[in-house]
């Protein structure tokens, strides 16, 4: 209880959230990019994680936990450093202070806005206003290759989920190095290898996702 109680202790449990997320989302990366490879893609990799239920619901409540205990412990520990010191989100002053830095709070809100809106548009597949294609393929599996290609098919939702790339970027370019200070592990000799490591998986993960409905899009993944 004192990782929570303890201003040290919640950022070590906001890192390590912070951790199991990245590693999430480099999952569902190398999942989502199975479109590339077509309909049998995505709905073949999509039919075996439905026939490990277990798995994904196991996966499902650990990372909504993490993504809980991150968002609520980010918005009490801005809310500290704002009250002790004009400088919001500090974690060490041998950092850079950059945009995404600064900006960190308001990235973190705008992605858990995002997910929940992620759940409802696929996993839910419920959203008030969004005509969500939903039917099976030739071999009797969901059709997740029409259900994204239809969705990515209209501007609004394939700038929403651009800009929320965008957002997990800026996010992850600052949070990255920060988790490793957070950890105790950052100093002098380390920092240049965290913060490149931090960018560089940032621009993987911004290219990666953001490709999907960017090249659906402008058709050039179609049904």
């Amino acid at each position: 209880m004192r990782l929570l109680s303890d201003s040290i202790g919640r950022k070590v449990v906001m890192a390590i959230t912070g951790l199991l997320m990245v590693l999430f989302v480099v999952g569902h990366l190398l999942g989502n990019l199975s479109i590339f490879a077509g309909p049998n893609g995505i709905n073949a990799y999509a039919e075996k994680l439905h026939g490990l239920p277990q798995v994904v619901w196991a996966t499902r409540v650990v990372m909504l936990t993490a993504v809980a205990l991150h968002i609520v412990l980010s918005i009490r520990l801005t809310l500290e450093n704002r009250a002790a010191k004009p400088t919001a989100y500090a974690v060490d002053r041998r950092l850079r202070v950059t945009f995404a830095g600064k900006n960190m709070i308001w990235t973190g809100l705008l992605l858990g806005g995002f997910i929940a809106f992620h759940l409802l548009h696929f996993t839910v597949r419920s959203v008030p206003g969004l005509d969500i294609v939903q039917g099976l393929d030739g071999h009797g599996r969901f059709d997740v290759f029409s259900m994204v290609v239809a969705a990515f098919g209209h501007v609004v939702t394939a700038v929403v989920y651009v800009v929320a790339m965008a957002a997990l970027f800026l996010h992850l370019s600052h949070g990255i190095q920060s988790t490793f200070q957070s950890l105790g592990l950052n100093n002098a000799k380390t920092m240049p290898g965290f913060l490149k490591f931090g960018s560089v998986l940032s621009v993987i993960f911004l290219l990666g996702y953001g490709s999907i409905p960017v090249a659906i899009f402008f058709g050039l993944i179609a049904k």
